[in-house]
């Protein structure tokens, strides 16, 4: 009886996978890491570093360069990287005397600086933007990595060494997009300190 409601259960779970074409029937019977009674979307072939399986809306099916996505994912999670210590360190940690931005709320800060600092920090990203552009879209570098931007250290390591960093940093990346979701939603909505952990008022 036990088994019938499993093999029931994985029947329906299936109903919900996203369809794989062209896939050998060993590839079709591997699953999922992250969700286990889910097989591996064909495009996920742990070729990338933190691919774990998951993609359990088929994104990656209509996603048609996974390389693009890849880079958007990585300039996310370190743009949301430094934006969380700049949040922390904006509301706990030391300020110059007499700044504009020595403000403890992260947002207020962004503000008080005004038009012109905030339009100059636009376009020096803009400016690494399109310097960078032609690699993000038509290079053949690995996603993350830009050509004369890696520092004397990284021409010295193993592949091992550099693919556990790479893994590292997405890992790093994923956790600090989610972190500063939940940074925002501490500061700009309900209005208190990012570690202030008392309930609502």
């Amino acid at each position: 009886m036990k088994s019938v409601i499993f093999a029931a259960a994985m029947a329906t779970a299936s109903a919900f996978a996203p369809a794989q074409v062209g896939r050998t029937s060993l590839e079709l019977s591997a699953m999922s890491k992250s969700i286990p009674f889910l097989t591996v979307p064909e495009k996920l072939d742990g070729s990338m570093p933190g691919d774990m399986g998951f993609d359990p809306m088929g994104l990656s099916d209509i996603q048609t360069d996974l390389r693009y996505a890849r880079w958007a994912e990585l300039k996310h999670g370190r743009v949301c990287m430094l934006a969380v210590v700049g949040m922390v360190w904006q509301e706990y940690l030391p300020h110059l005397p007499g700044a504009a931005y020595a403000t403890t709320d992260p947002f207020e800060a962004i503000s008080s600086v005004g038009f012109g600092s905030n339009i100059q920090t636009l376009l020096a990203i803009g400016i690494v933007e399109l310097a960078n552009w032609d690699e993000t879209f038509n290079g053949t570098s690995r996603p993350g990595v830009l050509p004369g931007w890696e520092g004397g250290s990284w021409s010295k390591m193993s592949e091992a060494e550099k693919n556990k960093r790479f893994e590292s940093e997405i890992v790093h990346c994923r956790l600090a997009m989610i972190a500063f979701i939940g940074a925002t939603h501490q500061t700009f909505l309900l209005h208190k300190g990012l570690l202030d952990f008392s309930g609502p008022n």
